[in-house]
């Protein structure tokens, strides 16, 4: 009894893309080749996306899988495997798509609800399997339906709230649920609609304005809003005005609230009665016509030197009626000065400040623009000095100069000169500085200042002030003569000199051994100084250098020169005296001694 598999087959009826809620059968066929004809039992196993779900054994090569109504639960890969003698072969796979989904089914869990009051709805597909997408919709008359999506991984059902609103009466409810598949959405028809009615627990608040909604400046307005509730409890009621709560009341049908009117009360109010999540609203505009218009206040002059006279005058038109008053303005309170409409005053810089007046008629009190008086009293004369102090200032470098005017109202302007050439102009407080960067050797312009401000007496101008230039110490250069070597004894004279430099200048003339030794210090009004040393020494033997320096503060350093102090002639003379004299007496000496010997 020999057989073989030579193929195994999965095949679906009627097709792979069935409608949900046919017949749909899954056929497994094996093409077995047998040497006899022998029975042999087969074991069939199908497998949906790699979960069994069927298993037969027969004697025949096909088995079939019935689903006698598909649902989208049935779509996915299926696979079957045919074992038989101890061999066994799977076949390929295939993908059924069941299209379409079941109906959903909506239920509310109220069919009349309060406004403020949610609705909580329950959508759910028994038939049908997760992942899915749920959608519900709340329908109103009239009006866009608000939809809310959920999405549920693991539940063929989901919930959703929705709030009802004021308006809201009669409501309906569906839903309806989509899935993905391969990458496409499918969505379910729309389930069942689910009626809502919904009840008022209070009806539209009133709004009343008395004795009009169109009123007066200092007319008394008093509102009035009210409301038919069914329960009392937790009812409440608030005025508003811009979002500014003005009155409330809790457990009241009735809300009153009262006041003067200001042309300020004009605009839009509002009612608003709530009780738990329900709330309702009424607005009224009211307008408040002018009593009488700002006061003006003006000023016989807005600068003025100190010690004149300022009138200030307050004024509304034709009004003549009410209570006037003119006052200083002051960070820490307004400061009245007269309770009139006219002030006239003899002024100084104390007066500086930003004035105002006010009018008042039936309680209502109203305030002008406020009008700035600058009061200034004159400018000093100012000095020009240098911020380093000293009136000088070194070649190349920067001069910085200061103008101050000791008194003067501010703002005042400083202006700058060098000889008669304006610099640089100004505006500040007390003080302006000034840098001057191009300094010359030869310049001899003067500097000067000038400072005004608005008072009448116009610009004072300071001393001309003179600048020393200090030229800073170039090139030194230190000779002598004799020049290298000099006798014991002897003189020699020591020359340092500059090429440019601004007097004094300070020379000084090192010695260097085996340390540095000033020799020579002095002051010159010059360019050059003359140092002679009358008796050179044996210990003046080194090196020497010239180190130059003025009022710059830069010292300048000059070559160095050596000099080598010998023996002077006479000295070798003496020294020669007692070596040649007994050396000729010693020469005479043999001389004798060997004639006599001869002689002899």
């Amino acid at each position: 009894q020999v057989f073989t598999f030579n193929t195994v087959e999965i095949k679906v009826h009627p097709s792979v893309k069935v409608k949900n809620g046919e017949r749909m059968s899954i056929i497994c066929h094996a093409d077995i080749s047998k040497s006899t004809d022998f029975q042999l039992k087969h074991n069939f196993t199908i497998f949906k996306d790699g979960k069994l779900v069927f298993m037969t054994v027969s004697d025949k090569e096909d088995a079939r899988y019935e689903i006698s109504t598909a649902r989208s639960s049935d779509t996915g890969e299926y696979k079957c495997t045919v074992e038989a003698g101890g061999k066994a072969k799977p076949s390929n796979s295939i993908h059924v798509w069941v299209t379409g989904m079941t109906k959903p089914i909506l239920t509310a869990e109220k069919k009349e609800v309060l406004e403020g009051e949610v609705v909580k709805l329950r959508c759910e597909l028994p038939e049908e399997v997760p992942p899915l997408y749920f959608s519900f919709r709340k329908i109103k008359m009239n009006s866009t339906p608000k939809e809310k999506h959920v999405f549920e991984r693991d539940r063929n059902f989901s919930v959703a709230e929705f709030s009802v609103e004021e308006g809201d009466n009669i409501l309906q409810f569906d839903c309806f649920v989509r899935r993905n598949i391969k990458f496409e959405f499918e969505s379910s028809e729309h389930s069942n609609k689910t009626l809502v009615t919904v009840r008022e627990p209070f009806i539209k608040p009133t709004l009343n304005a008395k004795p009009s909604s169109n009123i007066t400046e200092g007319d008394r307005i008093q509102f009035e809003c009210s409301t038919v509730v069914a329960r009392m409890r937790d009812i409440e009621i608030i005025l508003q005005k811009n979002k500014t709560i003005l009155n409330s009341v809790r457990d009241k049908k009735l809300l009153k609230y009262s006041a003067v009117a200001t042309l300020e009360d004009s605009g839009e109010y509002l009612c608003k009665v709530e009780q738990g999540r329900a709330s309702k609203t009424t607005k009224l505009n009211v307008v408040v016509s002018e009593l009488f218009p700002k006061p003006i206040l003006s000023a016989s002059m807005s600068e003025l030197d100190e010690n004149k006279e300022l009138t200030l005058n307050c004024s509304i038109g034709d009004f003549q009626r009410a209570n006037f008053s003119i006052l200083r303005k002051n960070s820490k309170g307004d400061i009245r000065l007269k309770n009139s409409r006219n002030l006239t005053m003899r002024v100084n810089v104390n007066h500086t400040g930003a004035y105002i007046c006010k009018a008042e008629l039936k309680g209502i009190v109203k305030e002008s623009k406020p009008v700035r008086i600058n009061v200034y009293a004159p400018v000093s004369k100012p000095t020009l000095s240098i911020v380093s102090g000293l009136p000088e200032v070194v070649l190349g470098k920067p001069l910085w100069l200061i103008c101050h005017s000791a008194m003067g109202t501010p703002p005042i302007t400083f202006t700058f000169y060098k000889g008669n050439e304006v610099k640089k102009i100004v505006i500040n407080d007390t003080y302006a500085t000034f840098l001057d960067e191009n300094i010359r050797q030869n310049d001899k312009r003067g500097y000067k200042c000038d400072a005004r401000n608005n008072h009448t007496s116009g610009m004072k101008t300071s001393n001309i002030l003179n600048i020393t230039v200090i030229v800073p110490i170039r090139n030194a250069s230190l000779g002598s003569v004799p020049n290298g070597e000099v006798e014991d004894g002897s003189e020699t004279a020591f020359l340092c000199s500059v090429t440019e430099g601004s007097w004094p200048i300070l020379f000084r003339i090192f010695r260097k051994t085996d340390h540095e030794v000033l020799v020579f210090e002095k002051s010159e009004h010059a360019d050059r100084v003359l140092w002679q040393k009358k008796t050179m020494k044996r210990e003046d033997t080194g090196t020497y250098y010239c180190m130059a320096s003025n009022q710059a503060n830069v010292d300048v350093k000059s070559h160095p020169i050596s000099i080598r102090v010998i023996l002077a002639t006479w000295q070798k003379g003496v020294i020669a005296g007692f070596i040649l004299v007994p050396m000729a007496g010693a020469v005479a000496l043999t001389a004798w001694w060997f004639l006599y010997k001869k002689k002899k």
